[in-house]
């Protein structure tokens, strides 16, 4: 499964093209999926362009692109970077309106069982993000659930990123065996090297301008889009 990230914490500032607004994100969805990928990941935003996840943003957003793609999974996230307090997180799940197919948790952050307790009770699939190798044993002390395993690597130089991947990995017999999917991602100078060994390696993979602004050929990308046609041309599904 390819996921399209279109946005992520970025602004305009770092790419014209990122999508903000509800029919940003539907529009951008539908360019997507039409040329490969089979889900999409996105922060909401409010009126001033700040990440948020209160209901009615969440619900704008979810809205907008179901309207334009019927059936289409479309996860969120819940990083402590948009409400750094895990009370109020657990509490803003517990108040949307419109639920997401997928809402990712990262398992370093404080309260993030809680808050990935919260989600499962609502009927929303956990991503679990696993930065590192702690937080792959952090998660496997949870009693929550994960419907997916997002192992996520944030090192800028590729050897280092491809090795962490492995660590990683490898930390996770116990996910291998019970069949729950893993996503293999990268941000920044790795995210192709990343995408590459997540195809050879046969999980699903992401891309979009969340993780990066350039084609594997180093240029800028035009959108998500191209960035997309570019994985499916590295043989991403």
């Amino acid at each position: 499964m390819l996921n399209a990230c279109l946005n992520g914490s970025r602004g305009r500032d770092e790419h014209p093209a990122v999508p903000l607004t509800p029919a940003e994100l539907a529009a951008d969805a539908v360019r997507c999926v039409r040329l490969g990928a089979g889900a999409v990941h996105v922060h909401p935003r409010d009126a001033a362009g700040r990440e948020s996840l209160h209901p009615e943003v969440i619900a704008a957003a979810l809205d907008a692109i179901r309207a334009a793609l019927p059936g289409l999974p479309v996860g969120v996230s819940t990083g402590a970077w948009i409400e750094p307090e895990p009370a109020a997180r657990v509490a803003a799940v517990r108040s949307w309106t419109v639920l997401p197919d997928s809402a990712s948790v990262n398992a370093h952050e404080s309260g993030a069982e809680e808050v990935a307790a919260a989600l499962h009770e609502r009927g929303v699939m956990v991503e679990a993000g696993l930065w590192t190798v702690d937080a792959v044993e952090a998660y496997s002390r949870w009693r929550v659930p994960a419907g997916r395993l997002l192992i996520e690597c944030m090192a800028q130089d590729r050897a280092v990123a491809l090795a962490d991947a492995a660590g990683m990995l490898s930390a996770l017999p116990y996910a291998a065996a019970g069949g729950v999917p893993v996503l293999l991602h990268a941000e920044g100078p790795a995210t192709w090297s990343l995408l590459t060994e997540a195809v050879r390696r046969g999980l699903d993979g992401r891309i979009g301008l969340e993780d990066t602004l350039r084609l594997p050929d180093g240029s800028t990308a035009p959108g998500n889009a191209a960035l997309v046609t570019a994985a499916v041309a590295a043989g991403a599904r």
